[in-house]
Parts: C-alpha cells; sequence; structure tokens
C-alpha cells in the first residue's frame, strides 16, 4: 500500500511485472501528470500531435459517461482503468470509486493525475485474482473499452458470458454494468477504417476469422450476450463518431437528423481509405431506420437479474 496525494495504491495481487504496456509513452505520460496540472493538457496534446498522448489525456473521453445519472451515494468498480482517462469523471459523481488495473505503471499514471480524489483506490493486479479476493458487492462496474477482450481475461469456451457472470458477482441486488465497445457492424468499417484492436480492414465485418483473443459484437450479438449472462434491461446509447473521443451521444429517443453524421474523417490511430461519402450513406441508414445497428459504437447499461 501507498499513497498517491488522497488516492491509495493497492499492491496486494501485483505480479511484480507490467504485463501490458503501450511501450515507452507510458514514461512520457507518467512524466506529464507529475509535472503538469490538468488545465496544461490541452496545449501537451497540441504539442505533441502524439495519437496515445491524445487519446490517454484528452478530455473529450470522459464524454462517454460524464453525462450518465450515477447515484450520489454509489460505489463503482472500474475494470481496465489504463491512465484514468475516466476514472476522475467517475470519482466526480460517486461517493466511492475502486479502480482496477494491470499495469503498475498505468496506475501510477492514473494516480498522479487524480491525486485529489480522496475517494478512489486503485487495485493493481489480474483481475481475475481481485475478483476472487474481494468481497465487496458494487452499485456499478465499468467495462469501458474492456469487455471485447473477455477470452484474455476469462480463457476457455463461452470466455465472454463467464466474464460477463463474474462482473455480475461483482454488482449489488439491481446494480448495473456499464459498457464501452465499437460495434462490429459500425459503418466506419465498412468505409474503410481497419478494425480497432487487430489493425486489419473488414476483420470484424468477416466474423474475426483471422483473429483470437478480441473481438467486438452487433447490437443483437451482445444484447443475447448480456442476456444469457444474466442481466436485463438492456439500454442502449450511441456515442458519435465513436465511444473513444464522443462528441455527441445519441439515444434511441434522440437520433440523429439527417446531414448531422459529418465527423466521419479523422482515424487518429492509423491510416484508412475513404471508400465513400460516410455523411451520405449516414443519411441513407437514417432513413432506413437503422442507425442502431450501424452505429460505430456503443454504450450499455444493463441491469443485475435476481
Amino acid at each position: 500500500m501507498e499513497n498517491i496525494g488522497k488516492v491509495i495504491m493497492n499492491y496486494d495481487y501485483y505480479s511484480g511485472t507490467d504485463l501490458y504496456s503501450d511501450g515507452d509513452v507510458e514514461d512520457t505520460l507518467l512524466e506529464i501528470v507529475k509535472t503538469h496540472d490538468k488545465r496544461d493538457f490541452p496545449s501537451i496534446i497540441a504539442e505533441s500531435k502524439s495519437w496515445p498522448v491524445l487519446y490517454h489525456l484528452s478530455e473529450v473521453r470522459t464524454n462517454i459517461l460524464n453525462w450518465y445519472p450515477f447515484e450520489k451515494n454509489a460505489s463503482v468498480l472500474e475494470v481496465g482503468a489504463g491512465c484514468g482517462a475516466i476514472t476522475g469523471a467517475i470519482a466526480d459523481k460517486v461517493a466511492k470509486v475502486t479502480a482496477i488495473d494491470l499495469s503498475k505503471r498505468r496506475s501510477l499514471i492514473n494516480a498522479y493525475r487524480n491525486q485529489d480524489k480522496d475517494n478512489l483506490e486503485i487495485m493493481v493486479g489480474n483481475f481475475n485474482d481481485i475478483a476472487a479476493g474481494i468481497s465487496e458487492q458494487y452499485d456499478y462496474v465499468t467495462l469501458i473499452g474492456v469487455l471485447e477482450y473477455g477470452e484474455c481475461y476469462i480463457p476457455g469456451e463461452n470466455s465472454y458470458q463467464v466474464f460477463l457472470e463474474k462482473i455480475r458477482g461483482l454488482l449489488k441486488s439491481n446494480g448495473k454494468v456499464l459498457i464501452a465497445i465499437e460495434n462490429q457492424l459500425g459503418l466506419k468499417y465498412f468505409a474503410g477504417c481497419r478494425e480497432d484492436h487487430v489493425g486489419r480492414y473488414f476483420e470484424g465485418i468477416e466474423g474475426y476469422t483471422n483473429t483470437s483473443g478480441v473481438r467486438t459484437f452487433s447490437k443483437k450479438a451482445i444484447t443475447n450476450l448480456l442476456l444469457e449472462s444474466g442481466y436485463d434491461n438492456v439500454q442502449f446509447y450511441y456515442p458519435y463518431p465513436d465511444y473513444k473521443l464522443p462528441t455527441t451521444i445519441y439515444t434511441d429517443d434522440f437520433l440523429p437528423a439527417k446531414g448531422e453524421l459529418s465527423n466521419n474523417a479523422r482515424n487518429f490511430d492509423g491510416d484508412r481509405m475513404v471508400l465513400f461519402d460516410e455523411t451520405k450513406a449516414w443519411d441513407t441508414v437514417l432513413e432506413a431506420g437503422l442507425f442502431p445497428e450501424f452505429s460505430n459504437s456503443f454504450f450499455i447499461a444493463a441491469t443485475k437479474r435476481e
């Protein structure tokens, strides 16, 4: 155990080795958060012209759930907290946050950038070890960019279902799992963007025939997965242009208007093809009533079934 500012760092489950890393850029990020105030981040992002710096430090990341109506007295378990891009936003809205991440270096970045949070504990270690060792249950568990790696967390058959069932066991009665994930059938993948996790064109659309260990899902598939894993009341929201840097969150009651989906060209983390005009294609999708099926990403809230 140690304290960084007001944050508790818990190393009880840490193996001593970081098994996941984005490389040397994490040393850069750690130095930034140690020596700069958050108000400096926008200028640092602009000067660096680096996708990892943008991705990990941009305030836009918090748009994925800074609008979500958390109960103020709630407890939240954040699985796969990484460098803390959204940890602080959660801590500002609830009574207690427990963040889990496999990497000590990433957890230190999280702690230094959020060292003013007196309601934050960061547990460093393997999720399975930590989940087996804690008896507490939470009002919410967040899986932001995490569910797609379910096979890495829980190897073997039905790994994604087993993972969600394990998450369900960490929830209080009527607790909710909050998931952000790319849509396997997101329009951007048809239009020429590489699959986000494996960097290959059309890999998700073609059913991940060349991939193991990571995958995303269509709306129907992830709905069925959640129902089979012991959840009800599955609610979908649609971050645009995606969940990583969302500027708008649509719902089934507030869908985009024709001509509104025009921010489609950016693809900061890699090259892409441009196979057609996505704005025009979105208009066709909207007219057909299929926006929820082709949204680039999903934000999902699902309730533990009793």
